[in-house]
């Protein structure tokens, strides 16, 4: 029997010697006219399907020729700036009626705001002890793991887990989007504890709150809150909702759903995908790389030095080394990010609440630099600007959001629009998705054992 030590050498040698089977040759991609990751070389995504959900606006048609344009988010027919404008300006939170639209194609009326907001908020339970027999066991940093754990397990506990039935299936959908927030903020409570030596606080969700104030009623041990940051926080959460079914975890929600699968395998796959670095776990990255800036950069105000850090950046000599200035630049938008333009604002506004002026001016240096960088160094066949990701780690460092709950609050988000684009493939995909690979294998003949070398 092999001890962990030798397993690990065996694995460790065998990839080495065998790497190069896996190794597809770069130039077959162009010789067949195979799109790599579903993209053609302008970065163009390869049409996989038709929604009514959402619509990302990034160039116009004119006179045939397409041409870069400010970026437009539109969810329902509704402009994502409109939408966080009508809220600010009833001084409202918009997290539970957008989750209303993206469902159900309208923006509610009072009574059917409220009637929503009632089911949320009673669906907004877990089971008996199912924080301390699940939740708290195997404690991790990894939230985004501890949520997969958790999403399915619940389906042990739901008798009509495997129910396809659409109104089964709107109700399981509602139940997990008041659940995450629990889920994320418990399973970090988890590891705080366990893993930090922290006190423990687990604090239930007040039914006469909204998402983002029980988010942070749930997190911080005096369960207090400023106004601004609640209303900040429900910007957030409204930004990352939706964004069009061809990002790689509504995607995957999708593709799944159309294998047949229960709600929670579906959300639990979500899940896994969006914690991916390059898809959910952006942020992070932001926030690491800005405190290197920092460290690094001995005048804050010289826009030469800073610059010459960016170049750094661009040439893998500085921070992870991977040639990436993250949060600028995007798969589908060029001149702008409006998810970005609409946060910014908000975003000034708490950082002189919590006296971080010095760290946004920062931010919106880099944010009107490193595109220059980029450009003048990078051949690229659009524009760069910054997204979202950019300003959203920021935000949650102000907020005292803990960097292991970044990509859970993306995921309270976004389940929205994954439950709107579940229910859409399950009424209108009549096929499972089942994309086709070319395959470069060539016949070999089989050998006997004793004949192999």
């Amino acid at each position: 029997m092999l001890n962990k030590k030798e397993v690990l050498e065996y694995s460790s040698k065998m990839i080495n010697q065998y790497e190069d089977i896996y190794k597809i040759d770069i130039d077959l991609y162009d010789q067949y006219n195979v799109k790599r990751g579903l993209r053609d070389k302008n970065g163009n995504g390869v049409l996989a399907g038709i929604s009514h959900i959402s619509r990302i606006d990034a160039y116009k048609i004119e006179n045939g020729i397409k041409t870069p344009c400010d970026g437009k988010l539109v969810y329902r027919g509704y402009d994502v700036r409109d939408l966080v404008a009508g809220v600010v300006k009833e001084k409202r939170f918009g997290f539970e009626e957008t989750a209303f639209l993206l469902l159900f194609g309208h923006l509610p009326n009072h009574a059917e705001l409220e009637k929503f907001d009632d089911v949320l908020s009673n669906l907004r339970i877990l089971p008996d002890n199912f924080v301390r027999d699940v939740v708290m066991k195997a404690p991790t940093s990894d939230i985004m793991s501890s949520m997969t754990k958790s999403v399915l397990t619940l389906a042990s506990y739901d008798k009509y887990a495997t129910d396809l039935s659409l109104a089964n299936v709107l109700k399981q959908c509602i139940m997990l989007i008041g659940q995450l927030p629990m889920l994320a903020v418990y399973g970090y409570q988890a590891y705080s504890h366990y893993r930090l030596d922290s006190n423990l606080y687990i604090h239930r969700p007040d039914v006469g709150l909204s998402m983002a104030e029980n988010i942070l009623r749930m997190l911080r041990t005096d369960m207090q809150y400023t106004d601004l940051e609640a209303r900040v926080l429900d910007i957030a959460l409204m930004l990352h909702m939706e964004h069009g079914g061809g990002n790689n975890s509504t995607f995957t929600t999708r593709v799944v759903t159309s294998s047949g699968a229960d709600t929670y395998s579906v959300i639990a796959a979500a899940l896994c995908s969006l914690k991916g670095p390059k898809h959910g776990g952006a942020n992070i990255k932001v926030v690491e790389m800005m405190k290197d800036i920092q460290e690094n950069v001995s005048d804050l105000n010289d826009e030469e030095e800073i610059k010459a850090y960016l170049v750094r950046l661009l040439n893998k000599e500085a921070f992870d080394r991977k040639g990436l200035i993250y949060g600028m630049g995007h798969a589908v938008y060029s001149i702008s990010d409006p998810r970005a333009l609409v946060f910014k604002g908000f975003v000034e506004k708490l950082a002189v609440e919590k006296h971080r002026e010095e760290d946004f001016a920062l931010y919106s240096k880099i944010e009107r630099l490193a595109p220059q960088v980029i450009s003048e160094r990078r051949k690229i066949y659009k524009g760069v600007s910054a997204n979202v990701d950019f300003y959203s780690g920021f935000v949650y460092s102000m907020l005292n959001i803990p960097l292991e709950l970044y990509t859970p609050i993306f995921a309270i988000a976004r389940i929205a629009g994954w439950s709107a684009h579940r229910l859409e493939e399950l009424i209108s995909g009549d096929k499972i998705i089942r994309p086709a690979y070319l395959a470069e294998v060539e016949d070999r003949e089989y050998q006997e054992i004793q004949d192999r070398k």
